[in-house]
């Protein structure tokens, strides 16, 4: 069965995998979140109930 033979498979693979790690994932990390974390609790809102008018 040639889907067993890893040779040309395993070559791809580890090529596309170096590649990703040593030069697309070091670009990505560079870019700056638009929402940066924060380390204020999220303010929880003062709600209501809302009045039906047919309840």
């Amino acid at each position: 069965m040639p889907q067993l033979n890893p040779n040309p498979w395993f070559f791809i693979m580890l090529t596309s995998w170096i590649t990703f790690s040593l030069i697309i994932q070091p670009k990505l990390l560079t870019f700056v979140s638009a929402n940066p974390l924060s380390s204020k609790p999220p303010a929880t809102p003062n709600t209501t109930p809302w009045a039906w008018p047919w309840t």
